[in-house]
């Protein structure tokens, strides 16, 4: 087989992924993805012949659990399933909308109300689920927001500007990738939602099965040269991506990568499928996310 083309969000996140592929050999093609994770799992279920295909994703958990789950009601077979666990801390999610928004001062101003989001199944989608569900706002039958599907980020922070082609009240993306823009005035920060569970996770195609052992393993060299050299990760951050110093800093803190990234935990699996299904964005019974696993061999 080719070298893996991996599919990954270009986000701070990303920082041990290109430190094994620069100072570690990842036999890898990296390919940035900046749609997200609904983007990422189209692309892994393309046909392989097809240019946008790719072969392994590092993307949002509910993201993929939430793909993975409707396939199963409707009996399809994406061709994927996790094999990893890449972020093993939660993930704050400012909620946003347009600087000079009138009358949406608070979470509370959002029921009813048209969230934006990157596409349908992404990690944006989905968590407005969970926002709702947490706020007592689903009802049996009806959708808790108007969805406005807006596209990437700067589409979403067009979108809650009233100007805006294609007009949204709200939306929700990563603390630090937004701040930027509500500390310049662009956005007005009116909230913010944690993941309850793992927040990134590794998905494969299951014909490159073999392959994939060796990319995780080359993963965990670049989460441990993130460990061990801090002054570097800032540098990489800093002088690749729209982030100040003092941000870069703060996340450092707060991020949690796994000693081993290979494997999934059932119970985080579980966890997402039991909160998916009480959001409503899986509407039946998949079980407990087992199957959606890569078994060790």
């Amino acid at each position: 087989m080719a070298r893996l083309r991996v599919g990954y969000v270009p986000e701070h996140f990303s920082t041990p992924l290109s430190f094994a592929s620069t100072h570690h050999s990842l036999d890898a093609d990296l390919i940035p993805e900046p749609l997200g994770t609904g983007a990422l799992t189209a692309r892994l279920k393309a046909p392989h012949s097809d240019s946008n295909a790719i072969d392994v994703a590092v993307g949002l958990t509910e993201g993929f659990v939430a793909d993975l789950g409707r396939a199963k009601l409707a009996g399809e077979d994406t061709g994927y399933k996790l094999s990893g666990t890449y972020v093993s801390s939660p993930l704050c999610w400012a909620i946003v909308t347009g600087a000079q928004r009138a009358g949406i001062n608070g979470v509370e101003d959002l029921k009813g109300k048209r969230v934006g989001v990157s596409r349908i199944g992404s990690g944006s989608y989905v968590m407005s689920y969970v926002l709702a569900d947490q706020h007592g706002w689903l009802e049996q039958g009806k959708e808790p927001f108007e969805v406005v599907v807006a596209g990437d980020f700067a589409s979403l922070r067009k979108s809650v500007r009233e100007e805006g082609a294609t007009p949204s009240d709200f939306f929700m993306w990563e603390h630090f990738t937004t701040r930027k823009y509500w500390e310049e005035g662009e956005v007005k920060r009116i909230g913010e939602i944690y993941t309850p569970w793992a927040s990134w996770m590794i998905a494969s195609r299951t014909s490159a099965e073999k392959e994939v052992p060796g990319f995780l393993e080359g993963v965990n060299k670049g989460v441990e040269m993130f460990r061990g050299k801090p002054e570097q990760v800032v540098k990489h951050i800093t002088g690749t991506m729209h982030y100040s110093e003092a941000d870069a800093r703060e996340w450092m803190k707060s991020v949690e990568y796994p000693d081993d990234v290979r494997g999934v935990a059932q119970e985080t699996v579980g966890n997402t499928v039991n909160i998916l299904r009480k959001s409503g964005v899986l509407k039946g019974d998949v079980g407990n996310g087992q199957a959606m696993v890569h078994q060790a061999r």
